[in-house]
């Protein structure tokens, strides 16, 4: 008897054979050893950080619930510190700034890579040599400088915004439109903008989603280039450069002679606030870049 074997739409092996069913069962098990790996750091964290602080402080090994019960004050203590709020601020200024210029200057070049020059070959190149050698952290310092952007929160949006792999990915889903329904635009009349923005966009804004969430991810969790670039300037610290100096600043809690146990759980509370809006938001991107891609796939 003849069997078949498929693929259901989550990647799942459809099959009447035994094979097929223990693929399924062996795919579902790695598959939840990977959840499992990924999900238990975080609660451990997060059942650390709502701990008591000196019974957290005394106990080795994973954390499932809270130590000595339920201890807010970590949080608090974090809180307390106005300037946390403000960090927040700037973060989602940064995230926002960096995915939206980066949303335009990307299209705006992978749309001129994707048309036929002479000089694209060339383009292409200097793309792909910028990926594999980079100037380093001097030089981009010393180009900063010239500008004036040290000390400036421009500093950290525009060399963020764009880059070359963003730029090839742009470029690479212009090419995936097919030629009929850009030609067909052509002869409607349609200029660069009407097409760019109208034709080609909607078609691969799938891949093109995944440079604006990649953009916002890396802004989200900068903290190096603010700490080169605005040392003085505090009130420009993104989320994770000020946590960091929190973190710092309460490691030495044990040599006082009534020491806080409390402030031993602001290690674990800048993770959770710091992670926790990423966490919340990725699902909703998430679902809508896989709505996209589908959405591209169908219509190219």
């Amino acid at each position: 008897m003849e069997k078949t074997v498929k693929r259901g739409r989550e990647g799942m092996v459809e099959s009447s054979s035994f094979a097929g069913h223990m693929a399924n069962v062996i795919l579902g098990l790695v598959l939840l050893l990977i959840a499992f790996c990924s999900i238990v750091p975080m609660w451990h964290v997060l059942m650390a950080s709502i701990s008591e602080g000196r019974d957290l402080f005394a106990k080795d090994g994973l954390v499932l619930l809270p130590v000595g019960g339920l201890n807010f004050e970590g949080y608090k203590l974090v809180f307390s510190d106005p300037s946390i709020l403000r960090s927040y601020a700037v973060t989602v200024f940064y995230v926002v700034g960096t995915a939206g210029l980066g949303l335009l200057l990307n299209v705006l070049g992978g749309y001129v890579l994707s048309q036929n020059s002479r000089l694209k070959p060339f383009f292409v190149a200097m793309l792909m040599f910028s990926m594999m050698f980079s100037g380093g952290l001097i030089p981009s310092y010393i180009v900063n400088s010239r500008l004036g952007l040290v000390g400036s929160p421009l500093a950290i949006i525009i060399p963020g915004c764009t880059n070359a792999m963003a730029v090839i990915m742009c470029m690479n889903a212009f090419l995936q439109v097919p030629r009929e329904t850009v030609e067909a635009a052509r002869m409607d009349g349609a200029g660069h903008l009407p097409l760019m923005f109208q034709v080609m966009l909607p078609q691969g804004k799938g891949l093109i989603m995944v440079t604006v969430i990649n953009s916002a991810l890396m802004a989200w969790n900068a903290w190096f280039e603010a700490s080169i670039y605005l040392p003085r300037q505090r009130k420009w610290w993104p989320l994770q450069l000020l946590i960091r100096d929190l973190t710092a600043k309460n490691q030495d809690f044990l040599n006082y002679a009534n020491p806080d146990y409390n402030r031993y759980l602001i290690q674990y509370v800048v993770i959770v606030i710091a992670t926790l809006p990423v966490l919340l938001t990725f699902p909703f991107f998430q679902k809508r870049l896989e709505e996209n891609m589908v959405v591209g796939a169908v219509k190219g």
